[in-house]
């Protein structure tokens, strides 16, 4: 299956909840940085009174909602950048926002960790903390994920042993699409937002395989004592 079929072949919302487990792999100029997607929100175009294309409302800052499935946009909230990925055909202004990431090997952490100092525990558990995790602004907005840059593997990806959801995080008055439940997340994983520690699996991070990277997994241990 492609990029462009996996997120254009299903509702979006199935898509946000499907991207759970997926690879995020990011070209940096000392090498490629993978975390596994953690947590999500479904934004749904036109209809939905939280979304930046809610009746249509078109602009040069969210254009690239209106491109081909696979097309990342990525805007600014105050300081920090978001990044979502493009869902559904060309001129269906739907999208996922990604809230939240597990560095997949102990490099990428390393790395991470160089440009987003502070404990592991609160690294990429959060839309903007992992931008700047990644080391990413808003260079790659509408372009397509691809290998050369950044790429969404569908390959041995991991499965949550639980999928949670939840009204998305800070979308206020704005009617039902308030309370919607829009946001996804991995059941007992530590990079999800406002995760509390009582509520963590320390041991498989909510993933169905135990088989967590060793060092990941230590320093979240030493992050939570």
């Amino acid at each position: 299956m492609t990029v462009t079929t996996f997120l254009s072949g299903c509702p979006t919302t199935e898509i946000a909840a499907d991207l759970l487990g997926r690879q995020l792999r990011l070209q940096t100029p000392t090498g490629p940085l993978s975390a596994w997607i953690t947590e999500t929100e479904a934004y749904l175009g036109p209809r939905d009174a939280g979304a930046h294309a809610f009746k249509n409302h078109q602009t040069a800052r969210n254009q690239a909602l209106w491109l081909a499935a696979g097309t990342i946009y990525i805007y600014q909230m105050r300081t920090q950048f978001l990044l979502n990925l493009v869902t559904q055909a060309a001129g269906t202004p739907e999208c996922v926002l990604i809230r939240g990431i597990e560095p997949a090997n102990q490099w990428t952490q390393q790395q991470m960790l160089q440009r987003r100092p502070g404990p592991v525990s609160n690294l990429t558990n959060g839309p903007g903390k992992l931008m700047q995790a990644l080391g990413l602004d808003k260079t790659l907005n509408a372009t397509p994920l691809q290998a050369s840059t950044l790429e969404l593997v569908l390959t041995g990806g991991r499965q949550p042993q639980q999928v949670g959801t939840s009204p998305r995080i800070g979308i206020v008055n704005k009617g039902d699409w308030t309370t919607a439940p829009l946001r996804y997340y991995v059941v007992g994983n530590p990079f999800v937002s406002n995760s509390r520690r009582r509520d963590q699996d320390l041991q498989q991070h909510g993933w169905q395989s135990s088989e967590l990277g060793g060092t990941v997994k230590n320093a979240m241990d030493r992050s939570n004592r």
